[in-house]
């Protein structure tokens, strides 16, 4: 982390990135802890993500967006309107309101898969190719340390003052993030007009990705373990209320102990995924899933504990394995669509997955759905380790001698 670290143009943009992260930490759960609050029903709170989740569906759309614009602009722009999507919060009183709960999750959705796929296109424009491993687990350790504090601030900010604070936080995070952005500097060409007929230039992305032997292995693994991951958004709540007997609250505590094992999953992740390849590293961090949902069959708190701390190690693993794994093998110019296509092909299953979860859990036995979960997480870890030659070990350049390069 150090060398990506010494860029001064990467230290400014994880500057404000930070900010905006540390925003979303404390947002997303505490929303669907509000949900739970005014509903009392775990597949309501489940619905929440399940909310942020469906606006994946227009990924092609957004990707052929975001690679009309050059990055750093449109990085701003996106920041603040995110900040002002979130201003409807103020108007929830009571479970009639709940909509706007969900209104605004579906907006914030929309923004946030445009925020990923302008961050991925904007790292790669500052990054040297060597580096993004370093960058990607760079912000993973952030992110994921942030549960460490994020969930807990974000349920106590709720429940000592209101769920208008959400929206405060999240707004001020946001526009921090915007402010760092306007002083970032960063030489872009302006894309060119699309040289294909518009329903091919929104499809290019994922022709690309079908098209490149890895990519689609990684994609496609990844997509298979995520059409059950999402039950987890629905079921961590009936475990923490049926199994442990504690208040929904209790959900930040879980989520804090995940981000014990994803700070550190994080700093260690670009070394994995340079030792090994990208596809490898994918496979042992899709792997990590089986133990953490097995650990969750049985409702014993020091047990639940260790299993979201292995889960949070294997979550930025896997998430810097695929974010590399896309950068290096997309060309600047077409990574919007392809990071949106992969957005799709994952989000999709994923959103499919919190829904079905959400009508599941009052008809399943949780520990049941823990345990599906863990097969097909198997059979998707075996399927992306078979490719693994795909996308051989990468050697840790030497480091130069002098001071770190000039800002691009």
């Amino acid at each position: 982390m150090r060398d990506i670290l010494r860029r001064p143009d990467f230290r400014l943009l994880f500057a404000g990135l930070v900010a905006s992260m540390t925003a979303e930490s404390i947002l997303l759960l505490a929303l669907a802890v509000w949900v739970k609050d005014l509903t009392g029903s775990d597949g309501m709170a489940g619905t929440t993500i399940f909310a942020v989740m469906a606006p994946f569906a227009f990924a092609p759309i957004v990707g052929w967006v975001v690679d009309r614009f050059r990055r750093r602009p449109f990085f701003i722009a996106l920041n603040l309107v995110t900040a002002a999507v979130l201003t409807p919060l103020y108007a929830v009183r009571d479970r009639h309101d709940v909509w706007i709960i969900f209104v605004v999750a579906t907006c914030y959705g929309l923004s946030f898969l445009a925020l990923s796929a302008v961050l991925s296109g904007l790292i790669k424009e500052i990054v040297p190719a060597d580096l993004l491993a370093d960058a990607n687990g760079a912000l993973q350790a952030v992110k994921q340390g942030l549960r460490l504090i994020g969930p807990l601030v974000g349920a106590g900010l709720y429940a000592a003052v209101g769920g208008w604070t959400l929206a405060t936080v999240g707004a001020l995070g946001f526009c921090a993030a915007a402010g760092v952005g306007a002083l970032l500097r960063v030489r872009e060409v302006k894309p060119s007009p699309g040289e294909l007929r518009w329903a091919a230039e929104v499809t290019a992305g994922i022709r690309h990705l079908f098209g490149t032997p890895g990519l689609r292995r990684g994609v496609l693994g990844v997509a298979l373990a995520m059409l059950v991951v999402g039950f987890g958004e629905s079921l961590i709540f009936a475990y923490v209320d049926r199994g442990l007997g504690r208040d929904p609250a209790f959900v930040g505590v879980l989520a804090t102990m995940m981000g014990v094992g994803g700070l550190v999953g994080g700093l260690i992740s670009p070394k994995i995924v340079r030792r090994i390849g990208e596809l490898a590293a994918l496979a042992i961090g899709v792997a990590l899933f089986v133990p953490a949902a097995l650990g969750l069959i049985y409702p014993q708190l020091w047990l639940g504990i260790g299993s979201m701390m292995v889960f949070g190690f294997g979550l930025p693993v896997a998430v810097v394995a695929i974010s590399t794994l896309i950068q290096r093998g997309t060309p600047g110019p077409l990574l919007g669509r392809a990071s949106t296509a992969a957005d799709a092909v994952i989000g999709i299953p994923q959103t499919l997955s919190i829904g079905t979860g959400a009508v599941l859990v009052s008809l399943v036995d949780y520990r049941l759905m823990f345990a599906a979960m863990a097969a097909v997480m198997i059979v998707a870890a075996t399927y992306v380790w078979a490719g693994r030659r795909l996308t051989p070990p990468t050697l840790m350049p030497e480091p130069a001698p002098d001071s770190a390069p000039a800002p691009v």
